[in-house]
């Protein structure tokens, strides 16, 4: 599997996302992030899980999804990655 980040300390607290993404300091405010995350109860943001290849980061109980790429302000152009036959 191919690793896209290596995400690591995750935190959630007081309305701010702080991580580190590749080794960086990263942080958000919950509503520049999400709406949903924004609204959501303390106690439904300390669940979350990271994915393994680093490419996003899942609430389960709020079914709630982040890619780390928009979080950093990635794009990919169409096609980005594929193989031609």
């Amino acid at each position: 599997m191919r690793k896209h980040h290596e995400v690591e300390k995750v935190q959630v607290e007081k309305g701010i996302l702080r991580l580190i993404v590749d080794g960086n300091n990263i942080q958000c405010e919950l509503k520049d992030v999400s709406p949903l995350l924004a609204a959501a109860k303390e106690e439904e943001l300390k669940e979350f899980e990271v994915s393994p290849s680093g490419y996003g980061i899942h609430w389960p109980k709020i079914d709630e999804d982040i890619s780390i790429d928009g979080l950093l302000g990635i794009a990919h152009k169409p096609g980005e990655n594929r193989k031609s036959a």
